[in-house]
């Protein structure tokens, strides 16, 4: 009755360690393999780590070289029309139309560039009527381009409305109205069909 609570509390806990000290633990039941020694388990860990920069190193070359084979896959599809390795904006046969549509015209925005040269360089000559010349022909460009634009877009879409009734023809026009801005020389994919051969 009158004796230290210590003493008590210890007297249990003796017990419970001495009961599972005396319980043999079957060594294959937990973990199914023995448990590696120190310097074996330091060995393999530096093993792992001294191995994955080399795999992610390998990884990220075999992307990068793909991607590079794509791109030139890419590039010669481009110059060629191959259609099967062409950009996703470019594929399919409303967009292969529409590129034979625009290529077989001669439009005016196709000069848009090199006319803007010449009128900037005419601007900047400090002659009253150099300049008053270069603002008309740059508003007559402008003019002219938006006219021709106008009607390309209407026959375009009346061509595709005839050709393609049921394909999706979301874009389409844009995509035109945006060749049309590029030289006739340097647009990609590379012209398929010659000036004034109807696709």
């Amino acid at each position: 009755m009158f004796r230290s609570r210590a003493k008590t509390e210890k007297a249990p806990t003796d017990k419970v360690t001495a009961d599972l000290s005396q319980q043999t633990r079957d060594p294959q039941a937990p973990k199914g393999r023995p448990t590696p020694k120190r310097s074996e388990a330091q060995t393999q860990r530096r093993r792992a780590a001294s191995s994955a920069p080399t795999d992610r190193k390998a990884a990220v070359k075999r992307q990068r070289e793909a991607r590079r084979a794509d791109l030139a896959r890419q590039r010669e599809a481009l110059a060629s029309g191959d259609e099967r390795y062409l950009p996703v904006r470019d594929k399919g046969p409303v967009r292969r139309f529409v590129r034979d549509f625009v290529d077989s015209r001669f439009c005016i925005a196709e000069w848009f560039l090199p006319l803007a040269v010449v009128i900037l360089i005419l601007s900047v000559i400090q002659v009253q009527n150099i300049q008053s010349i270069s603002l008309l022909l740059w508003m007559g460009v402008i003019i002219l381009i938006v006219i021709d634009s106008i009607g390309l877009s209407i026959r375009l879409k009346k061509q595709l409305r005839e050709r393609f009734p049921d394909a999706p023809k979301r874009g389409a026009v844009a995509y035109g109205l945006m060749r049309t801005l590029q030289m006739r020389r340097l647009r990609l994919p590379k012209p398929q069909v010659k000036r004034g051969e109807r696709p």
